[in-house]
């Protein structure tokens, strides 16, 4: 089941806080807030289906370590960072670091907005995308080495008769073991085959 979105607001003025959680409740979108991101890192909230907003400057680790630090744990979660100060080299090293995007304050709340619901959208995909790799590789692991290596010979688009020479079977046996193949898959078609394959190669 996709994760209901939640936004997780990091800001260590409680009056910005408080003011994006109201703008955030009213709009219907699930947010909980810390005063620091030495809070939220200790609090380790689930990142499925989340979107982060942090503002750049704060006591502690800075919007931009933040992030440093959750991709140095492999944490693929969208950041949003706010600033209250016209800093080009900030805004750079953060989109360096890895930033969705980066607001000056004081915002207009449909910028906010929008910035928000776009991170959200770009996360569920990539929880939907994460969610059938594993799938397919649950898949193919169910595969006989015999049925994968036709199923590699089929999507390097090898003819039976070529994938039969190469690995000394007659064409009947490989037509069989690409059905097998094909069924447990589950893949209507080649170029669906194809299509899950190649999904599965993405690193």
């Amino acid at each position: 089941m996709p994760s209901e979105p939640i936004v997780y607001v990091i800001d260590d003025d409680e009056s910005a806080r408080d003011s994006l959680e109201f703008l955030l409740d009213v709009s219907g979108i699930r947010v909980r807030s810390f005063a620091s991101a030495d809070a939220f890192l200790k609090s380790s909230p689930p990142l499925a289906g989340a979107c982060i907003v942090t503002d750049v400057r704060m006591p502690g680790r800075s919007g931009v370590e933040l992030v440093q630090e959750l991709k140095e744990r492999g944490a693929s979660v969208p950041v949003i960072v706010m600033t209250g100060h016209a800093d080009v080299p900030l805004a750079i090293q953060a989109m360096k670091a890895g930033v969705t995007d980066f607001i000056e304050k004081p915002f207009d709340d449909v910028t906010m907005l929008a910035a928000i619901r776009g991170a959200l959208a770009q996360q569920a995909g990539e929880d939907h995308a994460q969610a059938e790799r594993q799938q397919i590789l649950d898949r193919m692991a169910t595969l006989s080495p015999r049925e994968r290596e036709v199923m590699d010979g089929l999507v390097a688009g090898q003819a039976n008769k070529a994938i039969a020479f190469d690995l000394d079977i007659s064409a009947r046996t490989v037509e069989v073991y690409r059905a097998n193949a094909m069924m447990k898959m589950q893949a209507r078609t080649l170029s669906d085959l194809v299509r899950m394959v190649t999904v599965a190669r993405l690193a």
